[in-house]
């Protein structure tokens, strides 16, 4: 038995989120640790929102990666055991790196807080927009996408989440232009996404370079358990090259669909989803071979104790 951890990104929030956890003294231990760092009441936000405030992008993410920290924290201290390797889906890949020893925690919560910042600040409010294209193939999205015309601004497939779910991201007006042009090539649905900032677009370069000087101030070093970035589903080679993918992830598209191929590659045929929601487990449960997991409720938790003993 092979089995992952894989770590949600942006879009997993909600108020109350981690509520039946909120009482283990590791998880409030790990969410005070984070209210230190980011002046912040974090429990708060997480028990009462507003949402508004939840969904907003430089606290969305430290808040996610506190979240999803404090739940791998439980699951060790509950005996779990350790994971063959991991990944995250985008902000996800920081909460890996951090429970693979290769980022700070403290750091980290500082570090994508700061990334959410510049994200924001990339693209003027309103002007950007993210969008889900349901029923049609990779490639024909990304003709969709080609065909747009450039005065209209930038458009591109940003996240190959599975087999027909690509989303496409860019600005406000070219990602609408190539709904419609995903509609006439035969998509189901074509649905904008509640996110303003238009991630892993090339309109995030901007905010790779303002990221950089942060995380060489960090303090990285190669992580103990295998992580496979979204770059290309494959893991880093050197402190360096693990840097240059968390910067060149921000303006490049997430390669989940690789990513699931690459961990049944490496024999995995167990994952547990390690954060709030269920949105990765929906995914990869329609690999073939793997059996898929949420960590966010007890329940689920004490399933995933008697399969993984």
């Amino acid at each position: 038995m092979v089995w992952a951890m894989v770590f949600p990104g942006q879009g997993s929030q909600s108020v109350g989120m981690l509520a039946d956890a909120w009482q283990h003294p590791v998880v409030a231990s790990c969410l005070a640790e984070a209210s230190d760092v980011l002046a912040l009441d974090v429990l708060a936000l997480m028990r009462e929102g507003p949402l508004e405030r939840l969904n907003r992008t430089e606290l969305t993410q430290p808040l996610l990666l506190a979240a999803s920290v404090a739940l791998y924290r439980l699951w060790r201290a509950e005996g779990g055991a350790q994971a063959d390797c991991m990944a995250g889906h985008s902000l996800g890949e920081y909460s890996a790196l951090v429970c693979a020893g290769a980022l700070d925690y403290h750091q980290a919560l500082s570090l994508v807080r700061e990334r959410g910042r510049l994200m924001q600040a990339a693209v003027a409010e309103g002007l950007g927009l993210m969008a889900a294209i349901l029923g049609l193939d990779d490639a024909a999205v990304v003709q969709a996408c080609a065909s747009i015309d450039s005065q209209l601004g930038v458009v591109e497939a940003v996240n190959f989440n599975m087999s027909g779910q690509v989303v496409i991201a860019g600005h406000k007006a070219a990602v609408l232009a190539a709904m419609e042009a995903c509609r006439q090539a035969g998509a189901k649905r074509a649905l904008e996404l509640s996110v303003s900032v238009p991630s892993h677009s090339s309109l995030m370069r901007s905010a790779a370079q303002a990221l950089a000087p942060a995380l060489a101030a960090c303090s990285v070093q190669m992580p103990q358990i295998p992580v496979l970035h979204n770059v290309d589903a494959d893991v880093a080679h050197s402190v360096d090259d693990l840097q240059e993918r968390l910067l060149r992830q921000l303006y490049s598209p997430v390669q989940w669909v690789a990513t699931a191929q690459a961990l049944r590659a490496r024999g995995v045929d167990r994952v547990l989803e390690c954060g709030p929601g269920k949105v990765l487990s929906g995914l990869l449960k329609r690999v073939e071979g793997l059996q898929v997991l949420p960590l966010d409720q007890a329940a689920a938790r004490a399933e995933a104790h008697a399969l993984w003993h």
